[in-house]
């Protein structure tokens, strides 16, 4: 992360919720107008970086099964959520 974009997000964090609620929305609505291979250049770079981490031992592996399940385990949840009308789709 450059220092660019690290006195970028510190200043977001100071956002009230609000305000950085629509700050995220725009930028993740920003992405959906990245051309096909723009996001595949992305991604990779994403994977690359992560391996890497993983590699020099900074974050740690995690076996399949158990990933799927704590994402299963949160689907469920989100969606018992929103049937209570704790969130909105």
């Amino acid at each position: 992360m450059t220092t660019e974009t690290q006195t970028l997000e510190a200043a977001a964090l100071k956002l009230p919720p609000g305000a950085r609620a629509r700050l995220a929305e725009q930028l993740i609505a920003s992405l959906d107008n990245l051309d096909t291979a723009e996001t595949e250049r992305l991604w990779a770079e994403e994977a690359e970086r992560r391996y890497q981490a993983y590699q020099a031992g900074k974050i740690p592996a995690r076996v399949a099964e158990d990933v799927f399940k704590d994402a299963y385990g949160k689907l469920i949840g989100l969606t018992r959520s929103r049937a209570a009308g704790g969130l909105s789709p």
